[in-house]
């Protein structure tokens, strides 16, 4: 009988190093190899059974070293508790007890776009969703995620795709506002809060073989698509763990939709607007629940709740930017450096008035554009109006206050370009000549006019100085 890897072993082995693990798979190609792997996996895991006998097992000094930290109030407000795990120590425990939970689920062959971008299967057990590579039996590294701790899932279709496709995007507690680089900041607190989970799925139903684990009965009756399927995981995972304040929240074009048309699927709405942030070029998505930007790392969600302010600034003649103001001003955020307001660059102009009127004013998020510091919301709308009229935008005098020194003069430039032409058409006018005399012979009959009324005014004088 050939000899056999003992994986479950050699998972507990090399639980840590999961790309260790792999490599030893893929190299136990012959009978030798294979107990050669095996002996060294019991050779290993002896060493860390005597290792535990003497000290205790890790995780239980895991638990003792956290429950020798301070206590400090926690970041929900919920009053106090223990400082979190860092870093590589967080991540390892809750790998250890990812592993430790039965999966109940498994989905295979699908494919990961962040934190990494793989196929992978994703396994779903009572307290965890994590990912693993195919025929290996421990999570991905950085892929795992209690249940009860995702605060933001989103259903979004996935942009530019010439067949239909939808991204699942999980945000953990605290992974979704953007937080500004400190110069002195540890690098270990970078690794605190686990990177947002997004995976892609097409709009078929699952593979023949792709769903496993004792749960795939109950699945069966949702797997028309993989949509259905995941939209029922998702939920009745999250609940089960005990996490009812997480809802599952997709696109809606009635509450928001380009006018774009999308090329490659022209009789679908987009439900998202192209914008650049900094250097980075993604999209927009104007949710229920707040403003999401992806796919482009690091992805931010803003929500309602946090938004003080929409504004709108570097108008051009097809393009503006959008400022987004938050409320930094939350128990918890002390720390974590959130900024104050966040730029997307050069989005259509034609998206503005959905954006504006059907997005930012139906959710009374406030307009600070004609603040001191920016002024230049009237002179996008009138272009706006202008565009939906046929007309080419231009911007009236009086409304320049906000722009740039560079827009400033090509205002000035094309406003004096105007004024010569104008003057050059009254110039050319064939009844100015006429038009002159006759203005002429209107004031000499002004004069005499005035001299009439003179000479009647004097005679007046003369009457009430006799009558004295």
């Amino acid at each position: 009988m050939a000899a056999q890897l003992d994986v479950q072993k050699l998972g507990l082995v090399f639980q840590a190093r999961p790309d260790l693990l792999a490599g030893i798979q893929n190299a136990a190609d012959t009978p030798a190899r294979t107990t050669l792997f095996n002996d060294i996996a019991s050779f290993v895991f002896e060493r860390l059974s005597s290792a535990d006998a003497q000290d205790g097992p890790a995780s239980k000094r895991r638990r003792v070293d956290i429950a020798q930290l301070p206590t400090q109030t926690q970041p929900n407000g919920h009053g106090p508790g223990r400082v979190p795990l860092v870093g590589i120590e967080a991540a390892a425990l809750s790998a250890d007890a990812a592993v430790a939970d039965p999966v109940l689920l498994e989905v295979k062959d699908i494919s990961v776009t962040a934190p990494q971008r793989k196929k992978y299967d994703l396994c779903l057990t009572k307290n965890f969703l994590y990912a693993r590579a195919s025929g290996t039996s421990v999570p991905a590294q950085g892929i795992v995620y209690p249940w009860k701790d995702i605060e933001h899932a989103f259903y979004l279709p996935a942009p530019d795709k010439a067949q239909a496709q939808y991204n699942y995007v999980l945000f953990p507690r605290g992974s979704y506002l953007p937080t500004a680089k400190q110069a002195n900041a540890n690098p270990s607190d970078r690794q605190q809060t686990p990177e947002p989970f997004v995976f892609t799925v097409p709009a078929t139903a699952p593979k023949p073989g792709s769903v496993a684990g004792p749960s795939s009965k109950a699945a069966e009756a949702v797997s028309d698509t993989y949509s259905s399927l995941f939209h029922w995981a998702l939920t009745t995972s999250m609940r089960t763990a005990g996490n009812h304040s997480c809802r599952l929240t997709a696109s809606d074009p009635k509450l928001f939709h380009s006018v774009a048309r999308q090329p490659h699927r022209p009789n679908e709405k987009a439900v998202h607007v192209k914008a650049f942030r900094g250097s980075k070029d993604g999209f927009l998505f104007f949710l229920p629940t707040g403003i999401l930007w992806g796919f482009k790392k690091p992805l931010l969600f803003l929500p309602l709740d946090r938004i003080v302010a929409v504004s709108y600034t570097n108008v051009l003649r097809t393009t503006f930017n959008m400022v987004v103001e938050l409320d930094t001003d939350v128990l918890g955020d002390a720390n974590s450096f959130i900024e104050k307001e966040i730029e997307f660059g050069m989005l259509d102009q034609e998206d503005y008035r959905g954006i504006d009127e059907t997005y930012v004013r139906r959710h009374g998020l406030a307009d600070r554009s004609m603040a001191d510091q920016r002024k230049a919301k009237r002179e996008l709308a009138e272009n706006s109006k202008k565009s939906a009229a046929g007309d080419e935008p231009a911007a009236e005098e009086g409304e320049a206050d906000g722009m740039t020194e560079l827009e400033r003069a090509q205002h000035e430039a094309e406003q004096q370009l105007q004024d010569e032409e104008d003057e050059e058409e009254e110039d050319y006018d064939p009844g100015s000549e006429g038009e002159s005399e006759g203005s002429g012979e209107s004031s000499e009959g002004d004069e005499d006019d005035d001299e009439a009324q003179g000479d009647s005014d004097e005679d007046e004088e003369e009457d009430e100085m006799g009558g004295l």
